[in-house]
């Protein structure tokens, strides 16, 4: 365990390197977190020892590169909870998840009459995929709105919208402009109450607090493993095993068969059925990895080292004038998003970036919610293990420096 959440910056080599010759301040860890030395030295390991295809050979380093992939697998189904391994799907990301499930559930289980419930604040991820299948089936979307700028659900309107039409209810954990920590025990068991299953989008939650799905009673959970502090391109669809079983493949090709004549094949259960091809079994032991890593320091740690960090921004950007900030002003996940009157976000993001500070902004994948707000984009800082209580006395000097640039 280290001495203090400073020294855990060591960990990461791409820390420590100059931007416009300033120290890098990384605040855009909600697009994706930075990677320990351990992850990226067990990849560079795992290519230059024991390389080769998963489930498809003899030989020892197939075995070998087998049993990492299988391990990973459970070492992700221990990092959530779940019931058994085989609830444990990789995907490429929370993208192919959300995809995979409503392409293959949807289509066996949706129809016309049906109602899928969605919240305002979703990212498109979870907004274009039921779209698509409520086009192909004749189900309809249905919202829960926000309440205004403080960003929290309008949980007044449960009752009336998770009616017996609703088959699946799809919500985010932790909204990746607002912050706001949705109560998804709470939302899900109201939406198991109406007959309704339930996916939790947690890409925003995965890396940043303890996630477990029983506790949750969540039926699907998405998350992407480069917001965790794994690699890009490997993510994990959870869902429970009844559920995959039931469901039919979301590709075909080898890996996910178990008998293929001319005319028509069988399928393995899951999660073989829905890992159709060679699956990218090194990135997977890289996140198997990572959760080792974060296990390491503790998940109910970080989750008050970065709530502790974004609460301080809120407070800071706040004093700052013509500053518009988004998201409740208590508890949140961590990350501040914000918008600088008669400012762009993109000159407020390249600004920062002259003083070494790495911001994100635009609408960042939630246009509908931005209309809502009544917003073109925002600003947004985000926070993760590595960042420090100074970095956001760097980010709010670098914001008064472009407020007097543009006259503010």
């Amino acid at each position: 365990m280290p001495s203090s959440w400073n020294s855990l910056r060591d960990d990461f080599p791409i820390l420590h390197q100059q931007v416009n010759g300033k120290p890098l301040v990384y605040l855009d860890n909600a697009a994706t977190t930075q990677k320990p030395r351990v992850v990226i030295e067990a990849l560079s390991h795992f290519y230059e020892r024991d390389n080769a295809n998963v489930h498809r050979g003899l030989h020892a380093l197939s075995m070998r590169s087998t049993d990492h992939y299988e391990n990973a697998r459970s070492k992700l189904a221990r990092f959530i909870n779940a019931q058994a391994p085989e609830e444990i799907v990789f995907t490429r990301g929370t993208t192919e998840s959300i995809n995979l499930v409503a392409a293959s559930w949807g289509s066996a289980n949706l129809k016309a009459g049906d109602v899928i419930l969605l919240t305002e604040m979703e990212h498109h991820s979870n907004i274009v995929p039921w779209q698509l299948i409520a086009q192909r089936t004749g189900a309809k979307l249905r919202y829960i709105p926000i309440t205004g700028d403080d960003g929290l659900l309008d949980l007044s309107q449960i009752d009336r919208l998770l009616t017996p039409e609703v088959k699946l209810f799809a919500f985010t954990h932790v909204s990746n402009t607002l912050g706001t920590i949705n109560p998804a025990a709470e939302l899900c068991a109201r939406a198991r109450k109406a007959g309704a299953l339930t996916l939790v989008d947690a890409a925003q939650s995965i890396g940043h607090m303890p996630v477990d799905v029983r506790a949750l009673g969540c039926d699907f959970l998405a998350f992407s493993g480069h917001k965790m502090a794994g690699v890009a391109g490997i993510g994990v669809l959870y869902g429970r095993r009844e559920l995959l079983d039931a469901m039919p493949p979301y590709q075909g090709g080898g890996g996910m068969i178990n008998h293929v004549e001319l005319f028509e094949s069988s399928w393995k259960p899951s999660p073989e059925r829905f890992e159709a091809g060679t699956p990218n079994f090194a990135d997977a032991y890289a996140l198997g990895v990572a959760c080792d890593y974060l296990e390491g320091i503790g998940r109910a740690r970080i989750k008050s080292h970065d709530g502790e960090l974004a609460e301080r921004a809120y407070r800071a950007l706040g004093e700052l004038p013509g500053i518009r900030l988004i998201g409740p002003p208590g508890e949140r996940g961590g990350l501040v998003s914000f918008a600088l009157r008669d400012v762009h976000a993109h000159d407020v993001v390249t600004f920062a970036d002259q003083d070494g500070i790495a911001l994100r902004g635009g609408h960042h994948c939630n246009q509908p919610l931005m209309k809502k707000l009544g917003l073109a984009s925002t600003a947004r800082a985000s926070f993760y293990l590595y960042n420090t209580a100074e970095e956001i006395d760097v980010l709010v000097a670098s914001l008064r420096r472009t407020i007097r640039f543009f006259g503010g």
